[in-house]
């Protein structure tokens, strides 16, 4: 299958090592211990810290691409749930649009479950609802690459299941590639292929039973399997 995206040595000085990385329609999901460089590699592929290298996404290099097309190559969903400015959840969601469209913004509010919150100022949602919120931006214009950093956290389980059906289908519906980075290593079973980031570099890459059962992952995490829960691993 022909790459979606195709980032050749992509570098953060001190957080991300020379990195290639291809990616096919589907979902993926980046996983590490803290500061191993996760969102390091999500900044990279977004172009927000792009140090070294490039980005062609079906094609087209990132930072040739004027704002509007980039939106439809990619959206980047941030770690941080932090709203401070005092307008809608309709129109934060507005905001992921090149162009104005009412009826794909009311489609994100219905999908989400937004409806009875659309017209509230997001400054005054919860955490785990402006998180919902700024999903359906991400969403909105339909982009070739998702590029989420813990799209599952400060979400109930409702909506952690939820938010997997509605990536999967995005995904599936659309052809669009999705990379998310995880903390709770039970959801990687819902993604195609994971990708284990150690010391500012990708040390593992296969699906979610190759990498969990990894050498790599007990040297990352310093755990390992302990019949269906995990251990504090004798070698940490």
């Amino acid at each position: 299958m022909t790459s979606l995206l195709a980032a050749r040595g992509l570098s953060i000085p001190g957080r991300l090592q020379p990195t290639d990385l291809n990616l096919v329609p589907g979902m993926v999901a980046v996983i590490g211990p803290n500061g191993a460089g996760k969102t390091s590699l999500l900044r990279s592929l977004a172009g927000i810290e792009l140090c070294t290298g490039h980005v062609l996404i079906a094609g087209e290099e990132l930072t040739r691409a004027p704002p509007g097309r980039r939106m439809r190559l990619l959206s980047f969903l941030p770690a941080t749930r932090s709203l401070i400015w005092p307008i809608s959840a309709r129109d934060v969601i507005a905001l992921g649009l090149p162009m104005p469209d009412p009826a794909r913004v009311d489609e994100l509010l219905k999908q989400l479950e937004l409806e009875a919150l659309a017209d509230r100022p997001v400054d005054h949602l919860s955490t785990g609802e402006r998180s919902r919120v700024l999903l359906a931006r991400a969403l909105a214009a339909r982009p070739r690459l998702l590029l989420l950093d813990e799209p599952l956290s400060n979400l109930d389980p409702y909506w952690v299941l939820r938010t997997l059906l509605i990536l999967k289908s995005e995904a599936d519906r659309s052809g669009c590639a999705v990379l998310a980075s995880l903390h709770d290593l039970n959801q990687i079973s819902a993604f195609e292929r994971v990708l284990l980031v150690d010391g500012g570099r990708i040390v593992a890459d296969g699906s979610p039973t190759e990498v969990m059962d990894s050498p790599e992952l007990t040297r990352a995490f310093r755990i390992e399997k302990d019949g269906r829960n995990w251990k504090i691993s004798e070698k940490a």
